[in-house]
């Protein structure tokens, strides 16, 4: 079932030095320009987030109801896989939390991080990290709205004017105390607010990645978890 009767996220467009990934696009050169060389006005504000490599997640509130969702939209109860499982379990613990915090036909979505994909994390804090709010029209919010959520968020490398990604990479490849890999990060997130809105969104992965090497045709009972499952 898909409560939303939709996706829970869709796709990002890269930039134009980034690794694709099947079905993956670059975004578009003005836009791209806009996010690292130079912002249209004082009206753009350019965020740069931390990438980090688990499984898209989302919790959503439906008719009153608190859903725990897979990318896909489907409820992450119903996933064949176990990681989905204990996402669910992991809402359903603070289903009172996210009932006060989501209005009706809101969500927030993160990355759930307790099971390796391409890379292994040291996690000092709980296994997920929320990047995006949407309101009841899917709408995404400012990041300010998600802030004050209270809820773990990505690590932030760059707010204010437009950066390349070559200025970005020595903050990128810092080691945090909360969340950090034991190679270098999967990548950024770049976003540009303006007046009030999120206008667009791009993202860059190293050429170097190795997207779900830990568990791309690994047997269930030979995965690796990043936190103890």
């Amino acid at each position: 079932m898909k409560p939303l009767n939709r996706k829970n996220y869709g796709s990002i467009p890269h930039l134009s030095n980034s690794k694709l990934g099947e079905k993956d696009y670059f975004i578009h050169e003005g836009q791209e320009r806009i996010l690292t060389q130079k912002k249209r006005d004082k009206h753009d504000t350019i965020l740069v987030f931390e990438k980090y490599d688990g499984s898209n997640v989302g919790i959503a509130k439906k008719n009153g109801k608190i859903y725990a969702l897979t990318r896909s939209g489907y409820e992450a109860k119903t996933s064949p896989y176990k990681q989905h499982h204990l996402f669910s379990d992991w809402v359903y613990e603070r289903e009172n939390v996210f009932s006060d915090l989501l209005k009706e036909d809101e969500r927030v979505v993160g990355e759930w991080l307790m099971q390796t994909h391409g890379l292994i994390y040291n996690i000092e804090q709980e296994p997920i990290v929320f990047f995006d709010y949407f309101n009841a029209k899917s709408e995404r919010q400012e990041f300010e709205v998600l802030k004050q959520t209270g809820l773990p968020l990505p690590r932030i490398l760059q707010k204010g004017d437009a950066i390349s990604v070559e200025e970005l990479k020595p903050i990128l490849n810092l080691k945090t105390d909360t969340i950090w890999s034991k190679e270098d990060p999967e990548g950024m997130i770049y976003r540009v607010e303006r007046k009030g809105k999120v206008d667009f969104l791009a993202k860059w992965v190293r050429s170097d990645f190795e997207a779900g090497k830990y568990c791309i045709g690994v047997d269930e009972k030979e995965l690796i978890w990043n936190v103890s499952s």
